[in-house]
């Protein structure tokens, strides 16, 4: 238990700097695009420490699969809550951008962040495995530079499982967007859960580019471009058949509904038309 109490302090410092971020950003609402910042480095650094007690943490520390999906969720509802209003997920950028609620410079800038978070959370977390303060992240320190890639099917199998993954998640997210957040935030993060436990064997199912950036993409086994095609190219193409199919067209390209008929809301009662005649 005491490696396990080593993480959760980690959690619990993580969590504290990305919620003094966002209070800090609350003082300056002209600069809310940084505050993907925070978002994305709060949810790769504590998601980095998950997959460490996944990999060596059952026999390094006793810990079992149970301990880790319920540590995951446990982050993932925690960052929620947290960095509501932000994503730290460039999908769900790029879903605005395209459902209109953003412009193209601070959707730029979001990416940014985002990015720039994942890269120094990777750095804050070698640095903190380095420490070396119990046997998980001793191991882990050993194996940093042989980690195991999230990538464990063909490149094909991979954009496909990415994809389909991609497209069911954000169907469930565009339908409970407009949802209370007591509600939407639990549901999101165990959707998340249940996805990331379902592919393990094929590519984790990350759905966030940045995310995924961090987590693996430093990993021997496949190139920067091949994971940029599964990572990058599959969550963004499934994010967009689900935003087609819930919409029935892409406000940012399309105007007209591809899909769904518009019915005329207001009905002219009988004999209106006749008395104007």
């Amino acid at each position: 238990m005491s490696g396990l109490n080593v993480s959760l302090g980690y959690f619990l410092t993580v969590v504290v700097f990305g919620a003094a971020f966002r209070i800090l950003f609350r003082k300056w609402p002209h600069l809310s695009v940084a505050a993907e910042f925070p978002a994305s480095f709060v949810l790769v650094a504590c998601w980095l420490e998950v997959q460490t007690i996944k990999e060596v943490g059952e026999w390094a520390g006793g810990l079992g699969p149970d301990v880790t999906l319920t540590i995951l969720f446990l982050v993932l509802l925690t960052h929620g809550v947290i960095c509501a209003g932000a994503t730290g997920n460039p999908s769900l950028t790029l879903m605005n951008f395209l459902l209109l609620e953003t412009h193209t410079l601070p959707t730029l800038l979001a990416l940014a962040a985002q990015f720039l978070g994942a890269h120094l959370a990777l750095l804050g977390a070698g640095y903190y495995w380095a420490l070396e303060l119990n046997d998980m992240h001793m191991i882990k320190n050993l194996m940093s530079r042989e980690c195991s890639t999230a990538l464990r099917v063909s490149l094909v199998q991979g954009v496909f499982s990415e994809c389909v993954c991609a497209f069911i998640f954000y169907l469930i997210y565009l339908s409970l967007k407009r949802r209370s957040a007591l509600i939407r935030v639990p549901l999101v993060a165990a959707v998340l859960t249940y996805f990331s436990h379902s592919a393990s064997n094929y590519t984790m199912a990350f759905l966030n580019p940045s995310l995924a950036y961090g987590l693996t993409f430093y990993c021997p086994g496949f190139t920067f471009t091949e994971y940029s095609v599964v990572y990058w190219l599959g969550p963004i193409f499934g994010m967009t058949l689900a935003l087609l199919l819930y919409m029935g067209h892409i406000p940012r390209i399309f105007t007209k509904n591809l899909l769904y008929s518009q019915k005329t809301r207001f009905r002219v009662p009988k004999g209106e038309g006749d008395k104007r005649k």
